[in-house]
C-alpha cells in the first residue's frame, strides 16, 4: 500500500466545517479496484475533506474541505485551490462534466423571498466566475447526463426533499419522485437511460432506479443496511454505493460504520467492495469512478489524539 502524509500545508485549511469542530479527524483518500479489493492510499490529512471526483482523463481528483473546493493531481502531494470566486461556501455536492469541461458546485446562496441554502452554480473546470444554475434553494447537485444537457440533484420544497431535473442553461426546474420521505443521491447511468437513487419510499433507505423522466421506479435493494449515494459506471457493468452497517432511517450521518459494495445495473449479484470502515457523509456523495471503470475513489476517516 502506498501511503503519502500532507503535513506542510494542514494550516491552510480551517478545522470548521460549517460551524461543526471536527479537529481531530484524519481524513485518507483512498482508490479501491474492483476486481481484487485491493486498496491504495493516496492521501491522508488532518483535516476532514470529502466526496472525491475522479477526473476524465484519470489524472486528478477534485474535493471539498471548509467550503472551497481543491485539486490533488495523480502522483503528486500538493493541492491546489480551485478559484470558485464568490462561492466560498461550497458543500459536498460537486461534479465534472462529461468533456470533462466543466464543474459544477453547490454553495450556499440567498434564494426566493429570503431564503437562503445550496444552489447549483457552473463554472470552467480550471475555475472562474460561476454562473447559478437553480433559483430555488436548497438544492443540491448529484448527476450530469451522458449528453452534457441536464443536471439531477435533490431539491426540499415545501418542507419535503425530492429529486429534481434542470436544465445546464437554468429554467424551469422538472420533479422526478413524489413519494413521502427522503429521495436523494440521484445519478447517471451512462446510457442516460436511467437515474439511480438512494429512497425511504418504501420506509427504509434503498437504492433505486427510475427512467430518466422521473417514470417506472424500481427498488434495487432490500436488506439490513441503509444504503446510500448509487453510482454507475462509465462502462454501464456496474453499480456502486455506501451501505451504512446500522439503520441509519433517512440520515447519512458523518462517522459511522460503513463499507462499499457493488452489484450489476439489475440489482443482482450484490457483494461487499471494501471491509467495514469509518465513514458515512464525505465518504462517496458524488461521482467517483475511474474512467476506467476499474476502480473508485472515496474516503475513510480516522479520529485522532
Amino acid at each position: 500500500m502506498h501511503m503519502k502524509t500532507i503535513t506542510a500545508i494542514f494550516l491552510l485549511f480551517p478545522l470548521v466545517l460549517f460551524g461543526q469542530q471536527r479537529n481531530n479527524i484524519e481524513s485518507s483518500l483512498e482508490v479501491v479496484d474492483i476486481a481484487s479489493g485491493s486498496r491504495e492510499t493516496i492521501v491522508t490529512m488532518k483535516i476532514l475533506f470529502e466526496a472525491p471526483n475522479w477526473s476524465r482523463d484519470g489524472k486528478y481528483y477534485i474535493l471539498n474541505s471548509s467550503g472551497k473546493l481543491y485539486r490533488l493531481n495523480r502522483g503528486e502531494d500538493q493541492w491546489k485551490e480551485i478559484d470558485t470566486d464568490f462561492a466560498q461556501r461550497c458543500n459536498n455536492d460537486h461534479g465534472i462534466s462529461p468533456d470533462g469541461s466543466q464543474l459544477v458546485i453547490s454553495h450556499h446562496s440567498e434564494g426566493p423571498e429570503g431564503s437562503s441554502g445550496s444552489a447549483l452554480f457552473i463554472l470552467p473546470i480550471d475555475g472562474g466566475i460561476p454562473e447559478r444554475i437553480t433559483e430555488k434553494v436548497p438544492s443540491y447537485w448529484h448527476g450530469w447526463s451522458p449528453d452534457g444537457k441536464t443536471l439531477v440533484y435533490v431539491g426540499q420544497r415545501n418542507g419535503e426533499y425530492d429529486i429534481y431535473s434542470i436544465s445546464t442553461n437554468g429554467g424551469k426546474e422538472r420533479r422526478l419522485t413524489e413519494c413521502t420521505g427522503l429521495d436523494d443521491g440521484p445519478d447517471y447511468s451512462a446510457d442516460g437511460k436511467h437515474i439511480y437513487f438512494n429512497s425511504y419510499c418504501s420506509g427504509k433507505m434503498e437504492i433505486w432506479r427510475m427512467e430518466t423522466d422521473g417514470g417506472n421506479h424500481q427498488q434495487l435493494t432490500n436488506d439490513q443496511y441503509s444504503n446510500w449515494f448509487p453510482h454507475p459506471s462509465p462502462d454501464g457493468k456496474h453499480v456502486v454505493f455506501l451501505s451504512f452497517i446500522e439503520d441509519q432511517e433517512q440520515g447519512h450521518p458523518f462517522g459511522k460504520d460503513v463499507k462499499l459494495r457493488i452489484m450489476d445495473p439489475e440489482g443482482g449479484n450484490i457483494r461487499d467492495l471494501t471491509d467495514v470502515f469509518f465513514g458515512g457523509q464525505g465518504t462517496i456523495n458524488v461521482p467517483s469512478w475511474s474512467p476506467d471503470s476499474k476502480k473508485v475513489a472515496f474516503v475513510t476517516y480516522r479520529v485522532v489524539e
